[in-house]
């Protein structure tokens, strides 16, 4: 599948997959910027891409960005018709302020392909063995 991209920033990054059988390419920051601990900043990535109809673009956490520096990416949901910038909010879980360099790995990005439901309201739905088992339903 061709994607079209468009930079909005001369330093922007072309994203790319760090190995052939990856599932998402890497989002790359267009700015420095320093997160404190328990705050947030949304940083751009410098492009635009055209999500073709029926797929959807997530962002997701890059493990080192996450395990190493204690960033966890927090939504990320770019539909086929949005033509603005990506970009990542990124949340500093941890003790210390995290700077992210222009040009640093932040986040990835996956491109599935959407499904549609039709919503139908029923009395009850049906059984199976977890039942509304929540947080610890395997007993561990």
């Amino acid at each position: 599948m061709n994607m079209h991209i468009k930079k909005l920033h001369p330093d922007a990054i072309i994203p790319a997959y760090g190995h052939a059988d990856d599932a998402g390419f890497d989002l790359c920051a267009i700015e420095t910027v320093t997160i404190a601990p328990g705050e947030r900043a949304t940083v751009g990535a410098g492009f635009a891409i055209a999500i073709p109809e029926g797929y959807v673009g997530l962002v997701w956490d890059k493990s080192s960005v996450s395990h190493k520096l204690g960033l966890k990416t927090m939504g990320g949901v770019f539909d086929a018709g949005y033509r603005g910038e990506i970009n990542t909010c990124l949340y500093n879980t941890g003790d210390e302020p995290v700077a992210i360099e222009k040009g640093q790995k932040m986040a990835q990005m996956l491109i599935q392909k959407v499904e549609h439901v039709t919503f139908e309201e029923v009395a009850e739905l049906d059984e199976t063995p977890r039942g509304d088992g929540r947080f610890g339903s395997t007993g561990k």
